[in-house]
């Protein structure tokens, strides 16, 4: 079970998503004495934007691993680092580096920037979106056998078709060269697809990057909560 932290989420989503170093590292240990084993996030500039840049990177690396020793992963999404070439030269000039990164497949510049991560030592997980070519490209990629996992993300966030959109998702995906793959939704189709992935034996994550709800409509107060309503009995 995955906790993604934040995502791109920002202080106008609610004071419960941890933006700051500290509040990240106080979010992964609550979740992972939830439940939690490994966790997603997106460090923040001090405006609160996601960024790459390696101070941000190692300053938010540090806080969490103070408090857990689960694999903490980064995204590398095209958003905090539009240019291709830049978001490489910021991976090859981190300082700290996660256990592994996201790259969203259907980005310019996707093989690079996995390159870049693989060449540092670090896991990639492959970011198949919904709706996207990023399963094709993936399947036609040198790299495909040599990812982490694949993540499988639904981004229908359609309560009522999430869980039909992730089984086409799951479909197109494959054999996913090969790779473990972890199934997930977002906002509306987050539960449903959460459900879905137990049910056939796949890994999956939650958290405030996600969904800011609990599965009886609640919002949810932290991560933990939102990992405690996956895990309890």
């Amino acid at each position: 079970m995955q906790v993604c932290l934040n995502g791109a989420r920002g202080a106008g989503d609610g004071a419960v998503v941890p933006l700051s170093p500290a509040a990240l590292g106080d979010a992964a240990a609550a979740a992972v004495a939830a439940g939690a084993s490994d966790v997603h996030v997106h460090p923040k500039s001090p405006c609160g934007q996601d960024t790459l840049s390696p101070r941000a990177v190692a300053a938010t690396l540090d806080a969490i691993r103070s408090r857990v020793t689960v694999p903490v992963g980064v995204t590398t999404g095209a958003w905090a680092e539009p240019d291709p070439a830049a978001r490489v030269a910021r991976i090859r000039s981190w300082t700290t580096l996660p256990d592994h990164a996201s790259v969203n497949w259907h980005e310019e510049g996707a093989e690079e920037v996995a390159a870049a991560l693989l060449d540092r030592g670090v896991g990639v997980e492959a970011g198949l979106w919904s709706g996207t070519d990023g399963a094709a490209r993936f399947a036609a990629s040198p790299l495909a056998g040599r990812v982490l996992r694949v993540l499988a993300e639904l981004t229908d966030p359609d309560p009522g078709s999430a869980r039909a959109s992730a089984s086409a998702l799951l479909a197109e995906i494959g054999s996913a060269g090969g790779r473990p793959v972890l199934l997930h939704g977002e906002e509306g189709g987050a539960w449903p697809v959460l459900r879905l992935a137990r049910e056939l034996g796949l890994a999956t994550r939650v958290g405030l990057e996600d969904t800011l709800v609990l599965p009886d409509g609640r919002r949810a107060g932290s991560n933990a909560e939102l990992v405690e309503a996956v895990t309890r009995p």
